[in-house]
């Protein structure tokens, strides 16, 4: 009779783990997707309250310079719209990749990192239509650079900067992030593992190596103390 029990108790205490482990990564599932919801709102209402702030104040920008005009104070004018150029590209700060989907991308994070005090090097230019679909598109790109800008916070001001390197190469969609660090690595399995504490943060470099592994890419991790790289190739 004990026997009996202990075979029949076997497989209910089986199942019951097989239900703890499903349930412990839906509901990791469910934070990263909260967590990338959350970032998302605010890199649009960041972009957003920038643009809207700079129409406002379109008005009494063209007054100004049509005053600069009528005085026939064209130094004064050309500076003025050297200011001006300057103030907008605060908010246009992403290239034009060639890309929409990217460009809505770059131009949403990219808001989100220079209003942290990080210095932002871009360089991207891709064809039209790649095949990369926009969401894996956006889960990847995203994810380099929330961990770029979050690895910069942990040092000082003058020290943060990422640089991003988007193109075509021969046939082959080719990604380089670079950005500083403050030098803490956790490594593991034949590769770095995330440093953030709460177990729905780090998921966000699994998600990239998934995307890679489905269009069959590759995809390189290396630091050299204070900066960090990622380089992948996505066969186009």
């Amino acid at each position: 009779m004990i026997i009996i029990f202990l075979l029949l108790a076997v497989p209910a205490a089986a199942v019951g783990i097989r239900f703890y482990i499903r349930r412990c990564v839906e509901q990791q599932i469910v934070r990263y997707q909260n967590d990338l919801t959350e970032k998302h709102c605010e890199e649009v209402d960041n972009l957003y309250r920038q643009t809207r702030g700079w129409r406002h104040d379109l008005k009494n920008h063209l007054q100004t310079m049509q005053a600069y005009l009528e005085m026939g104070q064209t130094q004064q004018l050309q500076n003025y719209l050297r200011e001006l150029t300057e103030d907008y590209n605060t908010i246009d700060i992403a290239l034009r990749t060639g890309n929409s989907m990217l460009d809505a991308i770059l131009n949403s994070k990219l808001s989100i990192i220079k209003a942290r005090d990080i210095r932002v090097d871009v360089t991207a230019e891709v064809p039209s239509s790649i095949p990369v679909s926009d969401v894996d598109l956006s889960v990847m790109i995203g994810n380099l650079l929330d961990n770029a800008m979050e690895a910069c916070l942990k040092v000082p001001r003058e020290l943060r900067f990422i640089r991003l390197y988007i193109t075509k190469a021969k046939e082959n969609l080719y990604i380089y992030v670079m950005n500083a660090t403050d030098g803490s690595y956790r490594r593991g399995g034949g590769g770095y593992l995330s440093t953030k504490l709460s177990d729905s943060h780090g998921y966000g470099l699994q998600r990239i190596d998934k995307v890679i592994r489905k269009y069959k890419g590759y995809r390189s991790r290396e630091d050299e103390g204070d900066v960090f790289a990622t380089e992948i190739l996505i066969p186009l």
